[in-house]
């Protein structure tokens, strides 16, 4: 910080002609501004200033070392000027991760809109059903399950509850009927994803009533949308968030099994870098993505 308080004491000296000028410009008492020049020449090893009661000039030395101060220092203002720039007008490139599931039911239908709204922003997608580290891995925005971050410049965000719900094709139940009771599901075929909490169980809550059962699939992956397909090609009965499955049950592509009772549920977060000096790019897609939540009433429908 020193060096470049001496440089910029330095270059205003030159550019007004007075010390006593140039410490008020730079917010110096003149006697730390002598301080500060005496010590960028001890520094250099050689005199910048020439000075005596009436003027004060440069020498050559002083001269040719003002010339590439202001070069630096015009460099610097404007890094700090695009910067600054970036800071306010979203531009840049945006990494966003997100499991396949939401990144193809939630991210990429909003992408044509966000960057016709925001043209300087291009936008990378990490899908994947793990969570990365937002810092080394340099992701801007993730959308994650969890209720928090074991790291404390990670910031998060709540985007909505959704249910998690057993589902199955019509197909299906009409082969092998429909469950009525938690019991009847150990007659049928499960699909199981394997990145939940405690996959081989189903934790049932009806009022005051509660159940756990063991469960184990025919079919178990860890990507929602493998089982999902499964589902609708009539394998077996899902479990799976209602974000995922809501608009297959509104068109009747699947129906809900045994409704009536609630599985735990997930809340959706937004985790993105302290909000601290938070750039355009991040903040204006935090509250596009908002927006557009609440605009859906999604929490309501997958809540219902």
């Amino acid at each position: 910080m020193d060096r470049w308080t001496e440089i910029e004491l330095f270059v205003q000296t030159a550019e007004l002609g007075s010390l006593s000028r140039a410490a008020e410009a730079v917010g110096l008492s003149n006697a730390a501004a002598s301080r500060h020049l005496a010590s960028l020449e001890a520094r250099l090893g050689v005199r910048l200033v020439q000075r005596n009661t009436r003027r004060l000039s440069l020498t050559e030395a002083g001269e040719s070392y003002c010339n590439r101060c202001k070069t630096i220092l015009a460099d610097l203002r404007d890094a700090d000027s695009a910067v600054n720039a970036q800071a306010l007008d979203p531009m840049g490139t945006l990494r966003i991760s997100a499991s396949q599931s939401f990144c193809m039911h939630h991210i990429a239908p909003l992408l044509r809109a966000y960057t016709e709204r925001y043209p300087k922003v291009a936008v990378q997608v990490v899908a994947a059903n793990r969570y990365y580290d937002l810092i080394d891995n340099n992701i801007d925005v993730a959308i994650r399950t969890r209720e928090y971050e074991n790291d404390s410049n990670i910031t998060i965000r709540s985007l909505a509850e959704t249910r998690r719900i057993l589902a199955a094709s019509p197909g299906y139940l009409d082969r092998r009927g429909t469950p009525r009771s938690i019991d009847e599901l150990a007659s049928h075929d499960l699909l199981i994803y394997t990145y939940s909490h405690n996959p081989d169980e189903l934790a049932f809550r009806r009022g005051s009533e509660r159940r756990v059962i063991k469960v184990k699939g025919l079919l178990e992956a860890n990507d929602g949308q493998v089982l999902r397909a499964a589902a609708l090609d009539g394998l077996g009965i899902l479990v799976q968030p209602k974000y995922i499955l809501y608009e297959d049950i509104v068109a009747g592509r699947l129906v809900p099994v045994l409704d009536e009772w609630d599985l735990p549920r997930l809340r959706i977060n937004i985790a993105f870098q302290s909000r601290r000096h938070m750039s355009a790019k991040v903040r204006t897609f935090i509250d596009f993505l908002v927006e557009h939540f609440e605009r859906m009433e999604y929490q309501r429908k997958w809540t219902s």
